[in-house]
């Protein structure tokens, strides 16, 4: 069976990590497949969101500690110290992706997250958590620094302060908690967390794509540059979006008093 699960639904592509025996723990031909996906989704006009879940009782333990007692985690045992750092830095393309594609991404965290799994969960552009979910960056736990765009995200996320206290004392934290202090941005109820995560999605997914991915690109920049340049960027991006057919369409459904048919294009 493939460690990921990878299938379109109603222009939403989902991403399903599939080792529920091991709580989803990450392995690189996990990140292999999703890369290739994630570059082919990218391109694809018929795919307007894309969802990253897990199976079973979790969302991802982050890195398969059993590897890690084997010295395999980051290749074979006898690769060298270089090798092993091309090879994360190959496998950390995944979370580059998830938060740089021009399709929104959506994390629907299940169950306990953690490590890199939460730096996958982090690089999305939206987090929906069941209220059993529990969240842990690990690292400290097994003598690891952070990987998988954690530092980053987290940092910016809840700030230096939470952040060093999330990495120095890696308990896990519930869902109130984690939305309390901004990890995710929305809470649900479990047994009403797939049906809602995908309302959002596919409605995402219907909406005006070439905005949206303006707007992403917009955001993720604004965490990087001054306010001058981010006008600029501003001016480019809205007369931009001033020229699709559902800008066209946007202002005739408000006018006209009806729900837009956007065509994401």
């Amino acid at each position: 069976m493939a460690d990921l699960l990878v299938a379109v639904k109603n222009k939403v592509g989902i991403f399903t990590l599939n080792r529920p025996d091991k709580l989803n723990a990450l392995t690189p031909a996990m990140g292999t497949a999703a890369v290739a996906a994630l570059r082919e989704m990218a391109a694809d006009p018929n795919v307007g969101a894309i969802v990253l879940t897990g199976a079973g009782r979790g969302f991802c333990a982050g890195g398969d500690v059993s590897a890690m007692q084997r010295g395999e985690e980051s290749g074979p045992s006898e690769t060298t110290l270089e090798e092993r750092i091309d090879a994360l830095r190959q496998r950390h393309e995944w979370p580059w992706l998830l938060y740089t594609i021009p399709k929104v991404t959506i994390a629907v965290v299940n169950g306990p997250v953690a490590g890199a799994g939460l730096g996958l969960a982090l690089c999305c552009d939206l987090r929906l958590a069941s209220d059993q979910a529990t969240f842990g960056t690990a690292y400290a736990r097994v003598g690891y620094g952070g990987d998988f765009g954690v530092t980053w995200q987290l940092t910016r996320l809840v700030g230096p302060a939470k952040a060093k206290e999330l990495f120095f004392l890696p308990d896990m934290i519930t869902a109130a908690e984690a939305l309390r202090i901004g990890l995710v941005n929305r809470v649900i109820p479990h047994e009403r967390l797939w049906e809602e995560a995908m309302a959002l999605a596919e409605r995402i997914a219907a909406g005006p794509l070439v905005s949206y991915r303006y707007m992403k690109a917009n955001v993720n920049m604004a965490t990087t540059v001054d306010f001058r340049t981010m006008l600029d960027r501003e001016a480019e991006t809205h007369v931009r979006c001033g020229q699709t057919a559902d800008h066209q369409e946007g202002v005739r459904a408000f006018l006209e008093k009806r729900p837009p048919r956007f065509r994401g294009r």
